[in-house]
């Protein structure tokens, strides 16, 4: 411990010895230095925010919803720090003025796209930032003002280049739907013409323009719909016949009409009832329904047990009950007759159609053919045609508003300072390195000559045993002399402290006067 205390003190009295040595370099050092550092250029960045309106209704009743919009922003943020674009940007600001050839034009565009940046913040929140230096015969207030001109450029093109990528790439596919649809046009003149000229040699397969395929399958289709209306009439009318059976066409008596009474008056009144409420569509499940024949059931058991029928008279009449239900029939029965009519109707047009098609099967083909090809472009070109008259809606609601509006939150602001370099930083830097180059080099001189700072060290490096030392003695004038000394060397490390101070504060002041 005591051997490394004495190091220490040994080298501390070696770079004494040689302070103004050391005070000499930290002073070449630091003035190199500061030199260099005062040469950087400055460099000063501008930024503005936008915001770009992502949604409008008008846009999204057409069809240009959010995520369109979105995908153009990213587009144009990416074409935006294209070659062409930051070329432009170029030419628009002073960092045109002395590009002469495309050499120099190539190379302020790489500079450039490296001090531009597009930064998304948030989901419709873009920052536009840009950076220009001093120097090259512009100063610090020409940089700053550059800087400031290169953002508001960007926005400039960031409108420009969103308006004219949506209505440049409208006109193109208005332009090539129009063609699509002239050709699409002719092709389906060319069709109709062909489906004429066969209908007029074959008027027997003219249909309309419906192929004969097609009335076939339409026919059996509407074949099986009347296969289930008739079986449905089929089956009313049998309910009808079977209500009519169990009901007496006549009301028979041996009185009067208004004079017949008893158990058999009453089950005609019953009867007649029954029949009007099936005609109005009782079904036999009504409560009504069941109960008016629980009482016929109960009034048959009745006169049974009183014996015969009287036999019907002069005085006879029809029941209202089967008179009711035999209109009804009568109704049912011509729509039944009406449905197979028509089903017999639809049985010939299909036997006519397959005798057709079997008789000459290379005409038929021949018809379906045509008819086919024209409902295909028919439907092609209708499709076109909507299309088209969408996507020109579409556009002059792009012309008229916008594909994607923005709105500036921030405008390019006019750089207060340098954002680059670090001039404090690099200054104590500096000094810093100066003064360590200064004591470095004294302690290195010391260790290359062969002087000892203490006995220890004599007597470790030699092996020999010191037997003592003698303390230097300095008359009053070498002690006035040595205090003359240390005074210069304080002043002159103050001195470099000083300027160190001063420089820093010019600085601070340059910053804070402005660009």
């Amino acid at each position: 411990m005591n051997s490394l205390f004495d190091d220490i003190r040994a080298t501390l009295f070696s770079i004494w010895r040689r302070r103004w040595l050391a005070l000499g370099v930290a002073w070449v050092v630091c003035l190199l230095g500061w030199g260099m550092v005062s040469t950087i250029p400055n460099t000063f960045e501008s930024h503005a925010r936008i915001m770009v309106q992502l949604y409008d209704p008008l846009s999204a009743q057409v069809g240009i919803d959010a995520g369109d919009r979105k995908r153009d922003v990213d587009r144009v943020r990416d074409t935006l720090t294209s070659s062409g674009n930051l070329e432009k940007v170029i030419r628009g600001t002073r960092l045109g003025d002395s590009i002469t050839d495309r050499k120099q034009m190539e190379g302020a565009i790489a500079g450039l796209s490296k001090s531009v940046k597009i930064v998304a913040t948030q989901d419709n929140i873009f920052e536009i930032s840009a950076q220009s230096r001093s120097g090259g015969g512009m100063s610090d207030a020409d940089g700053a003002h550059l800087a400031q001109d290169i953002v508001r450029k960007m926005i400039e093109l960031f409108g420009s280049e969103n308006n004219n990528t949506n209505q440049g790439e409208m006109k193109q596919t208005l332009d090539f739907l129009d063609q699509q649809l002239v050709n699409r046009q002719g092709e389906l003149q060319a069709a109709e013409q062909r489906r004429l000229t066969f209908e007029t040699q074959h008027p027997e397969l003219a249909q309309g323009g419906v192929s004969l395929i097609q009335q076939m399958e339409q026919n059996r289709a509407e074949m099986r719909s009347l296969d289930g209306d008739i079986a449905a009439a089929q089956s009313a009318l049998a309910a009808i016949n079977g209500q009519m059976a169990g009901i007496a066409p006549t009301i028979a008596g041996v009185a009067a009409p208004g004079q017949l009474g008893g158990s058999r008056a009453q089950l005609a009144q019953l009867q007649s009832d029954l029949g009007a409420m099936r005609a109005r569509g009782l079904t036999d499940n009504h409560p009504d329904v069941i109960a008016a024949r629980n009482q016929i059931v109960a009034l048959k058991a009745q006169i049974r047990a009183e014996g015969p029928t009287p036999v019907a008279g002069p005085n006879a009449q029809p029941n209202p009950a089967y008179t009711t239900l035999e209109s009804i029939r009568a109704e049912r029965t011509a729509n039944l007759q009406a449905l197979q009519a028509r089903r017999s109707t639809i049985e010939q047009n299909i036997a006519t159609q397959t005798a057709r098609q079997l008789s000459n099967p290379d005409l038929v083909q021949e018809a379906q053919n045509i008819s086919r090809d024209y409902d295909v472009l028919k439907a092609q070109y209708d499709k076109l045609l909507q299309d088209r008259e969408e996507l020109r809606l579409r556009g002059q609601v792009v012309a008229a508003h916008g594909a994607t509006k923005f709105q500036v939150l921030d405008p390019p602001v006019l750089p207060r300072g340098a954002t680059a370099p670090n001039r404090p930083l690099l200054l104590a830097v500096v000094l810093v390195a100066g003064i360590g180059a200064g004591l470095g080099v004294a302690f290195a001189m010391g260790e290359l000559q062969s002087s000892f700072a203490t006995t220890a060290k004599l007597e470790r490096v030699t092996g020999l045993p010191v037997l003592g030392a003698i303390s230097q003695s300095l008359s009053a004038s070498a002690r006035a002399e040595r205090a003359r000394k240390l005074r210069g060397f304080m002043a002159a490390s103050g001195a470099l402290g000083g300027l160190f101070i001063l420089l820093v504060a010019m600085e601070h002041f340059h910053v804070g006067g402005g660009a």
